[in-house]
């Protein structure tokens, strides 16, 4: 029985462990292992040493669920709103100041002011030639009557109300007026007949509105008109019968204005009186009326062309944005693996480079999934083989009563029981590799210094026929590489061990490092039996061991290189292994090599 567990142990550190094909790397950033342990134990049957788990049976997959309720929104999305209200605003504002007109407006009312001055001019020569009397021995003075008929007549083509007022200061011809002061008819225009329909009415109200909430002009002083009027009611006036020339701009509720020009009429350089031309802004409002019309017609027609362009970018960012946000929700909350990324790498823009990056994570996100279940197979399996020799141990030491033979199964259990610590404490190291390498952070380490301590601590600890560890580093070269160094440590001690083992007694082992195009290239090179063929990959694989001979069995759990691996990986690096040839193409040893990115 005790020859039988012993056979049983030795044929078993021979067979390769069951799990993923060669290629298939492991990911070590499973949960708990006791938790997955738990879990395959459940679902795995009790094999001999040795034995594959149980395949688990194929469930049906259940359909992928709806989208999460913060990704159901309306037909706008909150981007889509943003983009048209960033859009529309822009162009209002642009819109708005060109409403405004203030310069425009401003050169109307100077082109108006300059003619109702030339026609106050032309006015007031005709005054002073043929309305003024002259007597002897006294100043000249206008004659009312005859100035009337001719302000009728001057001003009968004119949209204008002239005034005429004499050197004391009273009006005494109003174009406004028929008859005398005392007796006079006021004659006002009757408007123009409203013909607008309601569109047009409409179209008005909104003018106004936007108007109104236009920058105003300066507050204007007020027009006011006395029931008799004289000079004094008008500085302008005032200034003209003292010989000069002015003009005036009143207000008249809203954007209405009354502009006003007085001309001094004279004989022989001589004032007689005074003569005021006003108008209102009517002309003005119009030309700005129909300025603003034009441009709120091009408004129109921009902003529908503003909507509709908005539209279209907000399609192409929001609706791709928002299926990727859906597909990856399914993922996150889905049973199956039915659920896909959309493909929009064709769009060769932002848009296409996340949704790349979203089936790349997908596609990791299963990777490491399926991974975990194969470390998980894996650990089972390999635990398994000292538990059935333990198992078969204990049963057998109670029935046996020969001292010799239960010595030697309690040395086989002590064996067991250490080499379950040993694959315990290489599984845990294993399991928190990769969250430990992902928290961090990456600062200079120096190889020259790793493989000088390493290669100091192997001569002083060895034995005498213990094969000797050679170094070649270059002179004056920086070996510095971005990384965490306890880790890389690690990686070199276990290729130094691997090669030292696998070394004959005496034998030497090359430790070279180089600097070579931006990288730090590390080889190892030993003069063992070499890496059966075909297994160059295969040796990388979680739980893989092929030991020498002479070697005790389960001193490595086969999880050293696979460590290895995923440590350079984590860098940035690659490793790689190789059989050495001699001349005549013999295997004469074993290669490891390891590139880590340079500082």
């Amino acid at each position: 029985m005790v020859w039988a567990i012993v056979t049983a142990k030795r044929e078993a550190r021979h067979e390769p462990a069951a799990g993923p094909p060669a290629g298939d790397e492991a990911a070590p950033g499973m949960p708990a292992p006791s938790a997955a342990l738990r879990e395959v134990a459940r679902e795995t049957e009790a094999p001999s040493a040795g034995g594959e788990p149980r395949a688990h049976s194929a469930e049906p997959e259940e359909p992928p669920e709806a989208p999460s309720p913060r990704l159901r929104r309306g037909p706008l999305s909150s981007l889509t709103r943003r983009i048209l209200a960033v859009n529309i605003l822009a162009l209002a504002i642009l819109v708005a100041g060109l409403l405004y007109l203030g310069q425009y407006e401003k050169s109307l009312v100077r082109a108006h002011m300059e003619a109702l001055q030339t026609q106050a001019e032309i006015f007031s020569e005709a005054l002073g030639e043929g309305a003024v009397a002259e007597l002897p021995y006294s100043p000249p003075f206008l004659l009312p009557d005859l100035a009337r008929l001719m302000m009728r007549r001057l001003v009968a083509p004119l949209h204008a109300r002239a005034r005429l007022f004499d050197l004391s200061g009273n009006l005494i011809v109003d174009s406004w007026f028929i008859g005398g002061t005392s007796t006079a008819v006021r004659v006002e225009p009757l408007p123009a007949p409203d013909l607008a329909g309601h569109v047009k009415a409409w179209i008005g109200d909104v003018y106004d509105w936007i108007v109104e909430h236009l920058p105003h002009r300066a507050r204007l002083k007020p027009y006011h008109e006395n029931a008799r009027q004289s000079a004094s009611d008008y500085h302008e006036v005032v200034s003209a019968l003292s010989g000069e020339t002015a003009h005036a701009i009143r207000g008249t509720g809203k954007e209405g204005m009354i502009l006003s020009v007085a001309v001094p009429v004279q004989r022989y350089k001589q004032v007689v009186g005074a003569i005021m031309l006003s108008t209102d802004s009517s002309d003005i409002e119009v030309a700005m009326r129909s300025v603003r019309l034009d441009i709120l017609k091009v408004f129109l027609f921009a902003l529908a062309i503003t909507v509709l362009l908005s539209i279209y970018l907000a399609g192409t960012i929001a609706r791709p944005v928002r299926k990727l946000a859906v597909a990856a929700d399914r993922v996150t909350h889905g049973h199956g693996r039915q659920a896909v990324i959309p493909d929009f790498t064709g769009r060769k823009d932002e848009i296409g480079d996340l949704s790349a990056s979203l089936r790349d994570m997908t596609a990791a996100l299963w990777h490491r999934m399926d991974a975990i279940e194969g470390f998980a197979a894996d650990v089972a399996h390999e635990i398994k083989n000292p538990l059935t020799s333990l198992r078969s141990a204990v049963e057998t030491v109670s029935r046996i009563t020969d001292p010799n033979s239960q010595r030697q199964l309690v040395a086989i259990i002590l064996e067991d029981v250490q080499r379950l610590d040993r694959l315990i404490s290489d599984i845990s190291d294993a399991s928190r590799l990769d969250a430990e390498l992902s928290r961090a952070k990456p600062e200079p380490a120096d190889v020259r210094g790793i493989l000088t301590m390493l290669t100091d601590l192997h001569r002083n600890t060895a034995a005498p026929n213990a094969p000797r560890l050679e170094l070649d580093l270059p002179k004056g070269v920086a070996l510095l590489v971005p990384g965490i160094e306890s880790r890389l440590v690690q990686v070199f001690r276990n290729l130094l061990n691997n090669a030292i083992s696998f070394s004959p007694p005496g034998g030497r082992i090359l430790c070279r490092a180089r600097r070579r195009d931006g990288s730090v290239v590390v080889t190892v090179e030993d003069e063992g039996p070499g890496i059966p063929e075909g297994k160059c990959e295969a040796i990388f694989e979680r739980f893989y061991t092929e030991r020498p001979a002479e070697e005790k069995f389960g001193t490595h759990s086969g999880l050293g290189l696979s460590i290895s691996r995923q440590i350079v990986e984590a860098h940035r690096g690659r490793i790689s292994a190789e059989n050495r040839r001699d001349a005549a193409g013999k295997v004469c040893g074993a290669r490891f090599t390891v590139i880590l990115p340079a500082s």
